[in-house]
């Protein structure tokens, strides 16, 4: 088969396995959907897979970005839209992996993203900068309450985003949301996910392997290469905490602390927005069959009207 797989959920249940498992088995490429994996030489705080642990399968959409760029959706869009479809043009099935939110649905449903505007843009950036998110989240309440409410009020690139969107078309932020449909391509949506102790005691246990692999030195190299003037690279879970550290805002011990909490809380998020999304295929990442489990979901849901005729008569 051809027909794209995603494997989505929060981070930590097992996803890049599944992912790998699925490709050598299927033939496949993997198209990785984790925006902090865009950034090339972001790799402990992110689990970036090494590439001797990779199994000789090809990756797209890895170091990608320099510290210095920011990651947009819309750029994403644009090239990992097209990297899917050359690997379907070569016979091979694209694996799309990550948990990145706003990231899936931009590659997988109906989006069309409003132009952007420097200027407006750079006006209210400047607002953040200097007044802080909770001005930002003041003028968006004003202009679009319903973005408001939806918008987490920390998340200020965000709000900027909405108000940019909202002065540049005069309709509310929600108006340029996708359109949820059968995804594009076809794909096969498979969600992992672990019971809530368990999936904590792995993102403890991941923090601490990032800490003790060295996060802080790597987080140490990338500041001459420009990580404190990246807006995107410099607000990742880890990274963020590391540079605090470094900047006495607290200790070692609260830095990783921290880092654990923020995971833990982007976890239920993630959570949280994909089992609203009815067409995912939900598989338990602690099923010692796991790649069995899913790759029977993914011929099952593949099959044609005849063929689901022919085994249920």
């Amino acid at each position: 088969m051809t027909r794209p797989i995603a494997v989505v959920g929060p981070t930590a249940t097992g996803k890049s396995d599944l992912a790998l498992d699925l490709a050598e088995r299927l033939d496949g490429e993997i198209v990785n959907i984790d925006a902090m994996q865009l950034y090339r030489g972001m790799d402990i705080g992110t689990a970036k897979l090494p590439l001797a642990q990779r199994r000789g399968i090809p990756h797209h959409q890895l170091d990608v970005l320099d510290i210095t760029e920011t990651a947009t959706v819309a750029s994403y869009q644009n090239v990992a839209r097209a990297d899917v479809e050359a690997i379907m043009a070569r016979g091979h099935t694209p694996v799309i992996v990550g948990g990145s939110m706003m990231y899936v649905q931009a590659l997988l449903d109906d989006w069309d993203f409003p132009a952007t505007d420097p200027e407006i843009r750079a006006r209210w950036e400047t607002v953040l900068a200097e007044r802080g998110t909770v001005a930002v989240h003041e003028a968006l309440r004003a202009a679009d309450p319903v973005a408001a409410a939806t918008i987490l009020p920390t998340d200020g690139r965000r709000m900027v985003r909405a108000l940019e969107v909202v002065e540049l078309t005069g309709k509310p932020f929600a108006a340029s949301a996708p359109q949820i449909g059968e995804p594009r391509w076809g794909t096969v949506i498979l969600g992992v996910d672990r019971e809530t102790a368990e999936l904590d005691a792995r993102i403890d246990l991941r923090t601490s392997l990032m800490f003790d692999s060295g996060l802080v030195e790597e987080v140490q190299g990338l500041i001459p290469k420009g990580l404190r003037r990246g807006q995107t690279a410099r607000r990742a879970i880890g990274y963020a905490q590391v540079l605090d550290y470094l900047d006495d805002e607290y200790d070692l011990a609260e830095a990783r602390e921290r880092t654990f909490i923020g995971t833990r809380r982007y976890v239920r998020r993630q959570r949280s927005w994909f089992r609203r999304d009815q067409r995912v295929h939900w598989v338990d990442g602690a099923d010692p069959h796991l790649a069995d489990t899913a790759l029977a979901i993914v011929r099952d849901h593949s099959r044609t009207p005849q063929q689901e005729s022919i085994t249920n008569p």
